[in-house]
């Protein structure tokens, strides 16, 4: 796991969902090594990104 990635304290405003999903998305594409998933792969990519 990336040892860089630390918990933001007092981050005002809140988070929205949608910097939510920007961020899980981020990290699926970290963690996979891959920018973008292929056709065959962008609903997995999607679902990781969704839990």
């Amino acid at each position: 796991m990336c040892r860089n990635i630390k918990q933001l304290r007092g981050a005002e405003p809140p988070a929205t969902a949608a910097k939510i999903h920007d961020a899980a998305l981020q990290f699926v594409r970290k963690v996979s090594g891959y920018r973008a998933p292929s056709a065959a792969n962008a609903a997995a990519f999607e679902a990781a990104a969704a839990r």
